[in-house]
C-alpha cells in the first residue's frame, strides 16, 4: 500500500498578506510575481525605463496587490520603490540576508516567486527607510558628506603641491585649512613668493611664530607645481561652495517637518561647547532640531549639533519604528549577539553592519572616551579591561540608549559626572566581594587608615 504524501508546510499557514507581489530587481530588468490565481501570467518581466515601471504599477493595481516586497539590490530599487509608493502600493524593502532562495533553484523567475511566497506569509522583515521630508532630509545630508569627502581630497592634492615646492607648511600650522593655512596657500596661489610677506598672514590664534612660519616657507616655486596648487585650491573651493548650498535646502527641509515633539517646545538649554567644530553647517543645527524635537539632544555627551542632526536624518524623529530601546540598538548591530545552540552559547559578537548611525554612534564613544564624564569613565575602565573596540561598542551602544529615550520619551538627559560613575563601580564591586567572602564562610573588613 503507497503512504500519501504528506501536505507542504505551507500550506498549514494562513497567509498574512493574500494581496502580496514581489519583484526581482535588476540592472536592466525586473521579473515581477503576483499569487497564481490573480493573472494567467503571474510572473512578468518589465524594464527599468519610467514607463515600465509606470506599466508595472498598472498590472499590480489590475491584480489587486496591495503591497509589495522587493530586495535592496545596490541603488537599483530606488525608481521602483519611489513610483510603486507614489502610485498608493505598500512597498517593503528587504534585505538579501532574510530572503535567501531555496538551494538549487536560482533564477529571475524563481527568486521573485519565492520573494512573494515568503511576504504573503509574513516571513519578511521591512527594513527602516525614512517617507516624506525625511527622506529628503536623510538624502541633503548623505549628499553633502559626499561633497566634503571630495573637498577632502583636493586638501591632499594641496599638501603634496606645497611638499612638492618645499613648502613646510604643514610643520608650523595644526590644521592646513584653518585661518592662517588658508591665508596662505592663497597669497602664494596670488603669486606671492618673499617667505617674510607670507608669514604676515598668520592668524593671531596661531601657536607657531612669524620667524618660523617665515623659515618653514621658503620653498622651490616651480611653475607646474603652483599651478596644481591653484586648481586643487579652486577645486576645494567649488565643494564647499556646493556645501553651503546643500545646507540651504537642509534647513528648508527641516523648517517643513511636522512638530513631532509630545510635549511643548521650551526654551533651548545653554549650549555645552561655544566652539565651531569645522564643516559644522551653516545654519544653527541646534536650534533648528530644538524646534522640530522639543528636545536638546546636544546635552548627551558625544554628540554634537552636526552629529545629532545626522542621526535624526538616519533614524527618523520619533524613533517609533523600534518598541524599545533594546530593538534599537540590535537594529544598529550595537547589542550582543545571541546564537546558541543546543543550550550553549556558541557567540555573542555582535553583527557587522554597514549602519551609518552606528558609524556615528561609534564616533561618538572614541570623542567622549576622553571627557571626564560618566560615559568617559565607563568607556575608560571598559578599554583596560576588554580593550579598545568592545569599549567603543559598547559605549555607543549606550549613547544610542540614551539618544532613543531622549527622541522617543523626551528624558532630560543629566550627567552624573566620572566621580559618581567610579563610586557606583566601587560599590558594586565591594558587594560582589562580600557576597563571595560570606559563602566562603569570612567576613570583609575595612583595613585601617594608617596613622
Amino acid at each position: 500500500m503507497t503512504k500519501s504524501k504528506r501536505s507542504h508546510p505551507e500550506r498549514d499557514l494562513t497567509p498574512t498578506h493574500p494581496n502580496a507581489a514581489a519583484i526581482d530587481i535588476g540592472s536592466r530588468m525586473h521579473v515581477a510575481a503576483v499569487p497564481p490565481d490573480r493573472d494567467t501570467e503571474p510572473v512578468r518581466t518589465f524594464g527599468t525605463c519610467t514607463g515600465d515601471l509606470q506599466q508595472l504599477a498598472d498590472w499590480f493595481a489590475r491584480c489587486g496587490v496591495r503591497t509589495v516586497a522587493m530586495e535592496s539590490t545596490g541603488v537599483y530599487w530606488i525608481p521602483a520603490y519611489e513610483i510603486l509608493e507614489q502610485r498608493g502600493f505598500e512597498v517593503v524593502l528587504v534585505n538579501a540576508r532574510d530572503a535567501k532562495h531555496v538551494p538549487g533553484r536560482k533564477t529571475d523567475v524563481s527568486d521573485a516567486q519565492w520573494l512573494r511566497r515568503l511576504h504573503e506569509y509574513g516571513l519578511l522583515r521591512a527594513s527602516f527607510r525614512p517617507k516624506g521630508e525625511l527622506a529628503a532630509l536623510r538624502a541633503y545630508l548623505r549628499q553633502r558628506e559626499r561633497l566634503l569627502d571630495y573637498g577632502a581630497s583636493h586638501i591632499q592634492h594641496m599638501q603634496k603641491a606645497l611638499m612638492q615646492m618645499n613648502v613646510q607648511l604643514h610643520h608650523v600650522v595644526t590644521d592646513m585649512t584653518g585661518a592662517t593655512g588658508m591665508s596662505i596657500i592663497r597669497a602664494v596661489v596670488a603669486g606671492e613668493r618673499d617667505p617674510a610677506v607670507l608669514a604676515t598672514h598668520r592668524d593671531r590664534r596661531c601657536h607657531a611664530s612669524e620667524e618660523e612660519i617665515s623659515a618653514a616657507l621658503a620653498g622651490n616655486w616651480r611653475e607646474e607645481h603652483v599651478f596644481a596648487l591653484g586648481q586643487a585650491l579652486e577645486l576645494y573651493d567649488v565643494y564647499h561652495a556646493k556645501v553651503v548650498e546643500c545646507d540651504l535646502r537642509i534647513e528648508v527641509v527641516l523648517r517643513r517637518l511636522p512638530d513631532t515633539a509630545a510635549r511643548p517646545v521650551g526654551r533651548l538649554p545653554p549650549a555645552r561647547h561655544r566652539d565651531k567644530t569645522a564643516n559644522a553647517p551653516a545654519f544653527d543645527a541646534r536650534a533648528a532640531l530644538h524646534g522640530v524635537l522639543g528636545v536638546d539632544l546636544t546635552q548627551i555627551h558625544g554628540l554634537g549639533p552636526s552629529l545629532a542632526l545626522k542621526l535624526v536624518g538616519e533614524c527618523g524623529t520619533d524613533l517609533s519604528a523600534w518598541p524599545n530601546a533594546k530593538h534599537f540598538t540590535s537594529w544598529l548591530c550595537l547589542a550582543p549577539g545571541n546564537k546558541i545552540s543546543g543550550g550553549k552559547v556558541l557567540s555573542t559578537r555582535t553583527r557587522r553592519s554597514g549602519s551609518r548611525a552606528a558609524a556615528l554612534l561609534r564616533l561618538a564613544a572614541v570623542t567622549v572616551g576622553r571627557t571626564e564624564t560618566a560615559l568617559g569613565a565607563f568607556y575608560r575602565r571598559l578599554s583596560a579591561r576588554v580593550g579598545k573596540a568592545k569599549a567603543v561598542t559598547a559605549t555607543a551602544r549606550k549613547i544610542a540608549t540614551l539618544f532613543y529615550n531622549t527622541l522617543r520619551h523626551g528624558m532630560d538627559y543629566a550627567d552624573p559626572g566620572a566621580s559618581y560613575y567610579e563610586e557606583r563601580y566601587r560599590a558594586r564591586v565591594l558587594a560582589n566581594l562580600q557576597r563571595r567572602a560570606k559563602s566562603l564562610g569570612y567576613t570583609l573588613q575595612e583595613a585601617p587608615v594608617p596613622g
